[in-house]
């Protein structure tokens, strides 16, 4: 099968970037699609460190962690 045109690409599974998921998908990945006659592969970066993401995370772990044994204080 010969791949055409521009891709953008997501990492659902991942909630930061790491070293080896950017060397594989969007440096080896893309080199693949181009030599297999695809044009630009895109990687769309995961959240990271933003402050907007760190904010869900917690809010997440608060309400997911209620009612387990007493621990350190997350503020």
């Amino acid at each position: 099968m010969v791949a055409t045109g521009d891709i953008d690409v997501i990492a659902p599974g991942f909630a930061a970037n790491s070293l080896e998921s950017l060397e594989e998908i969007a440096i080896r990945y893309a080199s693949l699609y181009r030599s297999h006659g695809g044009g630009e592969l895109r990687y769309i970066p995961a959240l990271n460190d933003s402050p907007g993401h760190i904010k869900a995370l917690a809010s997440l772990l608060r309400r997911h962690l209620r009612g387990w044994a007493p621990g350190p204080r997350i503020s």
